[in-house]
């Protein structure tokens, strides 16, 4: 099992954007309103950090590799090889390179018409880290970050969003 996990300031951003581009969900006249929502657990899919904590119980069984969106973006060779070699599937340099290629977020959004139809622009917005800068303010930002370390903080999985989001920030 590959599970791919994002800073939750960054997931509740996006989902910001997405939920606004998508009529069947719930839209946000404001971010204020969105962020109130993500955080008393108001989203139609749950909440993000409850989703990692049921995660976590699995996070250090062998079958279970994770792997953060930073760490993809950061250094995207490495982390196709690492998949690779979890997976068991050897890769000649040219087919790492077309892997790296192909899985990138502007080459999956160049594509998107075809691979998504009609959705693909909504699904593709900007695929960058760090976006949450541009909506959180101060309080907002503060109160992420305890409910953060409240539901993941210490744990495995927890740890390893902390290092990649804040450590090499």
């Amino acid at each position: 099992i590959l599970l791919l996990i994002r800073n939750p300031k960054d997931v509740a951003t996006s989902f910001y954007h997405f939920s606004n581009a998508m009529s069947p969900l719930p839209s946000y006249e404001t971010w204020d309103d969105f962020f109130v929502a993500f955080m008393t657990k108001k989203m139609p899919w749950g909440c993000y950090f409850e989703y990692l904590s049921k995660w976590n119980k699995y996070a250090d069984r062998e079958n279970v590799m994770t792997i953060t969106y930073e760490e993809l973006k950061e250094n995207p060779v490495l982390g196709v090889k690492n998949i690779a070699a979890f997976f068991g599937i050897s890769l000649t340099d040219k087919e790492l390179q077309s892997v790296v290629e192909r899985s990138s977020f502007q080459s999956m959004k160049n594509n998107s018409q075809k691979t998504h139809g009609a959705f693909g622009s909504v699904l593709f917005r900007k695929g960058g880290i760090s976006d949450w800068k541009n909506l959180f303010s101060e309080d907002q930002n503060e109160k992420m970050d305890k409910a953060f370390e409240e539901h993941i903080g210490g744990t495995k999985l927890g740890t390893k969003l902390k290092y990649e989001v804040y450590c090499k920030a």
